[in-house]
């Protein structure tokens, strides 16, 4: 028989196109290992998608699957000595607490003279690798794009012929968490987002780069939270749109069903993978930037406390619960809350509310998305916030204030989103869902007056910015 080799899947619960998988498989007959952390698994939207994609891997590897529970510094090394392996492969883990935890499992593993092998990550360019002239990370990310798209990815991973598995090894009972409704819309195992990309790449895509600010339509790809959990590869995507080593896209210059140039929408999607790309990156470069602002030249700007000051906790519990009074901000809030999702020109519009019309810090929206998110990546999400806020890698962004009426309008011209989750409004016709105070009847049915006036606060958001350049 082949020696066994443990496999041990982290954030890349899938059989397709997983190197880790393809090195271990070529190495020895393999035990495909999930540890359930109890530290890190909660009642919360993204713990259900994780559990739900453990399922699904599960199923993918025809009930092969070992799930164990605990400590992965115990667990890991105890299934290794339990089927004789000296070999442990994984993906490589590029976030400041996956790191930790791996150096840990590492030390206990080499207690035991267990070899540990890193192959592939969950980006298309491990984090790290694209580098400046001078040898440094970027912060500007057309130049990192450039980088990335000239540094070029690999061909998707394959299983070797004859790829075996361990049989027979005792595992626990994958849990059914009481969130797991808000999955009802979410693209989570490697069936699901498989399924989704082909038939988004078949008969949406063509139509991305048009519409994808279109908050009313389903015009994007949803599959952030596979890519998070590396239900799918960004690889994948990248080579199946003709991508292979970053510097083309196939079907330039055809026209689609969409109505658009496939070739422009085929661009506008790969520069959002970059985006994803970046943020990792950057992350790498500055671990710190998880949670502190990564450019600290507004570090003196007076913010709203919410822990010492009753009007701003309202404030902030309004914006959380979708009752601020403006409706696109209302109708993302409430989607986050009731799918786990919301479309990303929203995100910059609630966060945008919440940092330039109610004065409070990134840290409190970034925390509340990553308690609700399907999809909450630490790196896209923290550096997402702060390109908002005006504290991350844009170079000049605070300027940048979004005005939720006008953008509502844009997002969502017909009102068809808002109405969708805001039913209060539900009676308003057409784009005049975005302006209910205007109607006599737009607030008959418990939508809430505005916390705020958005012009009034623009102001003092520019004034607050002014005097933190000053001092």
């Amino acid at each position: 028989m082949p020696t066994p080799v443990v496999m041990w899947f982290r954030r890349d619960l899938r059989r397709r196109d997983n190197p880790a998988l393809a090195a271990a498989a070529a190495d020895g007959q393999v035990v495909p290992l999930v540890v359930l952390d109890p530290a890190l698994l909660r009642s919360r939207p993204r713990d259900a998608a994780y559990l739900a994609a453990v399922r699904g891997l599960a199923e993918e590897l025809d009930g092969h699957l070992v799930v164990r529970t605990g400590d992965p510094r115990e667990v890991v090394p105890d299934v290794c000595s339990e089927v004789g392996a000296r070999v442990l492969h994984v993906s490589a883990e590029v976030t400041p607490g996956g790191r930790r935890r791996d150096r840990a499992v590492q030390d206990s593993l080499r207690e035991k003279a267990i070899a540990w092998i890193e192959s592939g990550c969950p980006y298309a360019v491990g984090p790290g690798l694209v580098r400046t002239g001078s040898g440094q990370g970027f912060q500007v990310f057309t130049p990192f794009s450039r980088a990335w798209r000239a540094y070029g990815w690999r061909a998707p991973a394959q299983l070797p012929p004859g790829t075996r598995f361990v049989t027979g090894l005792g595992s626990v009972a994958i849990p059914q968490p009481p969130t797991e409704g808000v999955l009802d819309a979410a693209v989570v195992t490697e069936a699901q987002a498989s399924a989704r990309w082909t038939a988004y790449r078949d008969q949406l895509l063509d139509g991305y780069a048009a519409r994808r600010d279109r908050a009313d339509l389903d015009a994007t790809s949803r599959l952030s939270t596979a890519l998070k959990l590396g239900t799918i590869h960004p690889r994948t995507l990248l080579h199946d749109l003709g991508t292979p080593d970053g510097r083309g896209a196939h079907g330039r210059g055809t026209k689609g069903p969409g109505g658009g140039d496939r070739a422009r929408s085929v661009e506008r999607f790969v520069t959002e993978l970059a985006w994803r790309e970046f943020y990792a990156d950057v992350l790498w470069h500055h671990p710190r930037s998880a949670w502190w602002d990564l450019k600290p030249g507004l570090a003196t700007l007076d913010y709203d406390d919410p822990a010492t000051d009753e009007q701003a906790a309202q404030r902030l519990s309004a914006w959380q619960q979708g009752v601020t009074g403006y409706p696109l901000v209302d109708a993302g809030m409430r989607q986050l809350r009731t799918e786990g999702w919301m479309h990303n020109r929203v995100r910059m519009v609630v966060a945008s509310f919440l940092s330039k019309d109610l004065h409070l810090r990134w840290q409190h929206g970034a925390r509340h998305f990553l308690d609700h998110l399907t999809d909450g990546d630490l790196a896209s999400n923290s550096h997402g916030w702060q390109w908002v806020a005006g504290t991350g890698t844009d170079a000049a962004p605070y300027f940048r204030i979004f005005n939720p009426i006008t953008q509502g309008l844009t997002a969502d011209p017909d009102g068809d989103y808002v109405r969708r989750f805001v039913p209060e409004l539900a009676h308003l016709p057409g784009a005049a869902v975005h302006q209910p105070w205007r109607d006599p009847s737009g607030l008959a049915h418990g939508y809430p007056e505005r916390i705020v006036d958005h012009a009034e606060e623009r102001v003092e958001s520019l004034a607050r910015y002014a005097a933190a350049r000053a001092g």
